[in-house]
């Protein structure tokens, strides 16, 4: 749960809300999981906030100060333009194949405002150790030896996931009409004032001046963006 919170202090930090009109801002979290990213929003939003959360399964800890759904699919159960920001933390690489994958972007900017923005967060396709099952290569490998080396290794008997390299995931957020920007950089700073003792490596990375440190975007084992409707809602973050 404590990482989760640090989780939740880094997208935070990266979406950057701001309520300007008085109205009550409104955050949806795709895949919320143990509710903790959705609950500490709804603590840092307080009265001036409202969250939503969905999910296929309920498998929450926390379900205190935020609305649930349960989900059938990618199709979420919302009007159009009806949230500040969107979060999907690692979530994409879990709805199924590239249509699917697409659906689940296309949903996030349906129901996002057009001055909204949008967190998307996945893990690299090109982890030397595949994240889930925690094996060497994994994930590079063609999806037709993907299952039967897991079932090889004793880790499991399908392969369910499909991770994205960071330009076949930005094909997919063009395809589906979406702004974005690369996060790595800032992420990296983020995660620093977020970690009580952050790597050594994130130290010495922070050091770089931040177009430096960007330019090592495509090795981050984690894929971070920020995407919007068009480019304006993303000028000020």
């Amino acid at each position: 749960m404590h990482g989760r919170l640090r989780k939740a202090q880094k997208i935070a930090e990266l979406l950057a809300l701001r309520p300007s009109d008085g109205r009550p801002v409104r955050v949806l979290e795709v895949g919320t999981g143990s509710g903790a990213i959705a609950q500490y929003f709804s603590e840092l939003l307080n009265e001036r906030g409202v969250v939503n959360a969905v999910d296929v399964l309920d498998q929450r800890v926390v379900s205190t100060g935020y609305q649930f759904d349960l989900v059938k699919s990618t199709a979420l159960p919302f009007p159009d333009g009806m949230f500040d920001a969107v979060i999907s933390n690692h979530v994409i690489e879990h709805v199924g194949a590239t249509q699917d994958q697409r659906h689940h972007l296309h949903e996030l900017k349906r129901v996002l405002r057009n001055d909204g923005r949008g967190y998307l967060a996945v893990p690299s396709r090109w982890q030397l150790i595949e994240p889930h099952y925690h094996l060497a290569f994994l994930s590079w490998l063609p999806h037709r030896m993907r299952s039967p080396y897991l079932r090889w290794r004793g880790r499991g008997f399908y392969y369910d996931c499909e991770p994205l390299g960071m330009y076949s995931l930005e094909s997919c957020l063009q395809a589906c009409g979406l702004v974005y920007e690369n996060q790595f950089a800032q992420a990296v700073k983020a995660m620093i004032d977020a970690e009580h003792q952050p790597p050594i490596a994130a130290k010495l990375a922070a050091l770089l001046p931040m177009p430096v440190l960007q330019m090592f975007r495509v090795t981050s084992p984690t894929h971070v963006y920020l995407f919007a409707k068009n480019r304006a809602a993303l000028a000020n973050v």
